[in-house]
């Protein structure tokens, strides 16, 4: 059975792009840059403030982003290179998956006082919407 036949799209390969889940770098993306066995890898993330050490795959998660060109066992420089090349932290930034994340952690942050003039203005736009629709059914 061939990667192609596979129902998995991510696998755990060099130049895979994972989100740490745990540790002080929890949230960042990082690279894998080499895979020690099949509990642990390298990670390298030197433009988003990840040390290169080793790391557990069950503290990652795979992401759909992964570097094309990267061999095996590349230290920081040329991980650093390949993330500029290919644009990858852009990318992260702009899928859906990295804006839903920040969207969760500024909702997270808000004070008693935002939160409740965000309920205000949901309720005030709830009912330009309930306005509209029953403007339209009568016309």
């Amino acid at each position: 059975m061939s990667a192609a036949d596979s129902t998995f799209k991510r696998f755990v390969e060099v130049g895979r792009v994972v989100l740490l889940k745990s540790g002080s770098d929890e949230g960042k993306i990082a690279v894998i840059s080499e895979i020690i066995d099949h509990n642990r890898a390298i990670i390298d993330g030197p433009t988003t403030g990840v040390t290169r050490q080793s790391f557990p795959f069950r503290h990652l998660t795979l992401t759909p982003l992964k570097l094309t060109k990267l061999p095996r066992a590349a230290g920081s420089g040329v991980v650093k290179k390949q993330i500029e090349a290919e644009q990858i932290v852009e990318k992260w930034n702009k899928s859906s998956w990295a804006q839903k994340r920040a969207a969760v952690a500024k909702r997270r942050s808000l004070t008693d006082f935002e939160r409740f003039t965000v309920m205000l203005a949901k309720k005030a736009r709830s009912d330009r919407v309930h306005k509209g629709v029953k403007a339209a059914g009568k016309a």
